[in-house]
């Protein structure tokens, strides 16, 4: 065959193509290439015809012949593509690729509306693999390529706001290359808007300011964005929100931050982060009860913030509101749980603060929940403050030999650590090794002297000491001052406070101030309200005492605060008003029913009020309970005698003299 009758052949088979008449195009190429196994044209014809054909395999082995041929030319590369791109193609997504990037190449000194288009595909093959560095990468090339050919302004911006639209699902797990890509598409996209302001831009301004929001890294980034879509929408809140919200998140409070704080609420009162940015400046002040209050109102309106339920778990704290802590604590963790970009550091952080509240609650239960929340810190075998903490927990649960292990691990290894020498501290006390608790805890406050609570535990060790460390002014009664001065919601300094004040100084009227104040530090803690109304009755002061046993009695559900209520009950038969002593005592026995002492207090409240059967039951309640209340079943014989039930009363009597002879009261019934 000629070079003429090839060039007719091949003619030919162009146009049996052209006619679809792809069998007889095939028998057209065969001849060629029987000639000239190496002819291009040839194998694209093969290719042509053979994929229109379905006959698949035939078709890229053909192209991939003539591209073997011809690297550089266009044709086979071209019908490639068409035959990688038919619906039927599966598994052919990385060879695609690899050949509109070849395209893009060959096209990109010619044919610049074919490089868009195949740029187009390309992109969207990377999309759908969710391959978004690559698809960042590429589109930047298509704009580069719009930019050279001086593409108009308007066409730029959308060009910019379809990269955003592709990258943006990417936020969840990016690499830095495409963040950057993505923060410079918006950036691009604000700059070029045409309308200015307008509604359009700036929604894109919040889309971009919401994204910045995402990147802990870019926080100078986001302050810019923010601080310029301020001057541009000057009544808009949005941006403001977003930055207390990272002030809030970032844990600092700089000045920087309380201006944000401070803006806000002039523009909005009610808004939530700005709330709780006031919250947290109290917090640092140390107006904690006011930080609880603000904190708890800015959640309201802004509950999704795990940082400042954080917060108020630590304002809770200092306010010694421990349960009420541990539910904020496990606030702030769901809220980490279900969040789109959780935060490592404020989880460790609630985790250790929840372990420390619950240690403060004391109980077995608690210690067992504390040491669940410190296995989930990362990190924290090599933190010797949760160490520490754990050796606490071990203790309050009664696992002595596990918290001695640590403590003593902690003080060969962390000596200067205060947490090391108070753990030994907390160790010895709870063994009653007192010497060496004194110890412990002198060497835990020269390490951290303003720690409270070591000076408190100090007292307790002098307190429990000895008579003679219990009685000197130097040794307990100063380090619960201390304790007091440091720590002034710590109501079981003010309790020992009292009790020093009224058994060793004598000094009722200021004892009493001290259990006062415990008590309304600690509304749970009896044994300071119990000793503020006795010594307020000791000291005459009856409105005192019943102001205290008032507003116990009306913020007590049923069942709740005997104390108060037989307190106040025994106040009202002293007082000669039994209706009223009847009906604190039936609450006092509400919470106790077994008390035999206060059955007989009723009993003499219903015989005072003149309602002897009830009496009578009432008194017989207390000496079933405790047979040797004798006063009891001395009255209870009287009533029998008064109710006109003279046997049973004889021989009730009779009974009281076998038991006690010379009862007089007896002998005269």
């Amino acid at each position: 065959m000629s070079n003429k009758e090839v060039k007719a052949a091949l003619k030919s088979a162009r146009d049996a193509i052209r006619n679809k008449e792809y069998k007889e195009a095939l028998k057209h190429c065969k001849a060629v290439l029987k000639q000239e196994k190496n002819n291009y044209n040839a194998w694209v014809f093969i290719g042509l015809a053979a994929a229109e054909l379905e006959q698949l395999d035939q078709a890229k082995g053909a192209y991939k012949k003539a591209i073997e041929l011809e690297p550089n030319q266009l044709l086979a590369w071209q019908g490639l593509a068409n035959l990688y791109e038919k619906p039927n193609q599966t598994d052919v997504k990385g060879d695609l690729t690899d050949v509109y990037q070849k395209l893009l190449e060959l096209y990109k000194s010619g044919d610049k509306q074919k490089w868009c288009d195949v740029c187009n595909k390309l992109v969207e093959l990377y999309h759908q693999e969710k391959k978004y560095l690559e698809v960042a990468e590429t589109w930047q090339k298509l704009i580069q390529m719009k930019q050279e050919e001086g593409a108009e302004k308007a066409e730029l911006h959308q060009l910019w706001k379809k990269m955003i639209q592709l990258l943006k699902d990417s936020t969840r797990n990016q690499d830095n290359k495409t963040e950057q890509l993505l923060l410079t598409a918006f950036e691009n996209a604000v700059n070029s808007a045409d309308t200015v302001p307008g509604e359009d831009h700036q929604n894109l301004y919040k889309d971009f300011i919401q994204c910045l929001s995402k990147f802990p890294e870019e926080a100078a980034r986001l302050k810019k964005a923010c601080n310029d879509m301020m001057a541009l929408y000057p009544t808009m809140s949005y941006p403001l929100e977003v930055l207390c919200s990272h002030f809030i998140n970032s844990g600092t409070l700089s000045e920087e931050a309380l201006h944000c704080f401070s803006r806000i609420f002039e523009m909005n009162t009610s808004s939530g982060p700005g709330t709780i940015g006031f919250g947290i400046k109290c917090l640092q002040e140390k107006k904690y009860k006011e930080a609880v209050k603000i904190l708890t109102e800015g959640l309201q309106k802004t509950n999704k913030c795990p940082a400042a339920w954080h917060y108020l778990a630590e304002a809770q704290m200092k306010i010694h509101k421990h349960r009420n802590a541990v539910l904020s604590c496990n606030q702030a963790l769901e809220g980490l749980r279900i969040s789109e970009d959780p935060s490592l550091r404020w989880k460790n952080l609630a985790l250790q603060l929840k372990a420390e509240t619950l240690i403060k609650i004391g109980d077995a239960d608690a210690a067992e929940e504390a040491i669940k929340a410190l296995e989930q810190i990362v990190g924290a075998s090599s933190d010797p403050v949760i160490s520490a903490i754990r050796g606490q927990a071990y203790l309050n649960k009664g696992l002595m030999v596990e918290a001695s292990k640590i403590s003593q691990e902690l003080l060969l290894s962390h000596p200067d650590l205060a947490e090391s020498h108070a753990l030994e501290g907390y160790i010895h006390y709870s063994q009653k090794n007192y010497k060496q608790a004194e110890r412990s805890f002198l060497n835990a406050i020269e390490r951290k002297a303003e720690t409270a609570e070591y000076h408190q535990y100090l007292g307790l060790t002098y307190w429990f000491m000895s008579d003679e460390t219990k009685k000197d002014k130097g040794k307990a009664l100063t380090q619960f001052l201390k304790a007091a001065k440091l720590d002034s919601y710590l109501g079981n300094a003010f309790f020992y406070l009292g009790n020093y004040y009224r058994d060793i100084a004598g000094d009722k009227s200021r004892a009493r101030g001290c259990y006062k104040k415990a008590f309304e530090l600690d509304e749970m803690d009896e044994e300071s309200g119990t000793a503020a109304v006795d010594l307020s009755v000791e000291l005459g002061d009856m409105d005192t005492a019943l102001s205290i046993l008032n507003e116990v009695t009306e913020k007590a559900s049923p069942g709740t605060a005997k104390w108060a209520w037989l307190h106040r009950g025994l106040y009202y038969l002293r007082s000669g008003q039994p209706s009223q002593a009847v009906a604190d005592l039936q609450a006092a026995l509400r919470a106790d029913p077994k008390d035999s002492n206060c059955w007989e207090s009723l009993g003499e409240a219903y015989l005072n009020r003149g309602s002897y059967s009830t009496a009578l039951k009432s008194f017989r309640r207390a000496s079933e309970l405790n047979p040797g209340l004798m006063y009891s079943i001395y009255r209870a014989a009287a009533l029998e005698q008064i109710l006109g039930k003279y046997e049973n009363a004889i021989a009730t009597y009779q009974h009281i003299l076998k038991k006690t002879e010379n009862y007089v009261p007896a002998l005269k019934g």
